[in-house]
């Protein structure tokens, strides 16, 4: 079931209330700590079985599925970019900046959709729509 909440600027956010859902929808946020597992993309792999699980059963988790996947393959670009920018000598540098952020994005999202709410991430391409 989803509800509406007011906020002060008069924007309408829908907010999840099945626990089941949050839960999944939670689950694909983390899900992309598979890759911190030492699975090769398994930052994208995780949350992709989720998604294809789950997405017909939530409508939730199929939008979330849907963002995760695409910050997931936007940011395995960048940090591809970045190792290759090792021989330079910024990619060291671009990988711990770019990988704490990754961990701090995943942790915001993770808590969103714990919340029940429909989170957005930023610096995202749209694969998926």
């Amino acid at each position: 079931m989803i509800s509406f909440k007011t906020k002060k600027s008069k924007i309408m956010e829908r907010i999840v209330s099945n626990p089941d859902e949050k839960q999944w929808g939670m689950f694909t946020h983390l899900a992309a700590f598979a890759g911190l597992l030492g699975i090769p993309f398994g930052s994208v792999i995780g949350p992709l079985i989720i998604y294809l699980i789950k997405k017909d059963e939530f409508e939730f988790v199929n939008d979330q599925g849907k963002e995760v996947l695409n910050f997931q393959i936007t940011w395995s670009i960048i940090f591809i970019i970045s190792a290759i920018l090792i021989f330079v000598g910024i990619g060291i540098l671009m990988l711990i900046g770019f990988g704490i952020a990754w961990l701090v994005l995943v942790i915001v999202g993770t808590v969103a959709a714990n919340n029940g709410q429909y989170y957005r991430y930023p610096l995202t391409i749209k694969f998926l729509n």
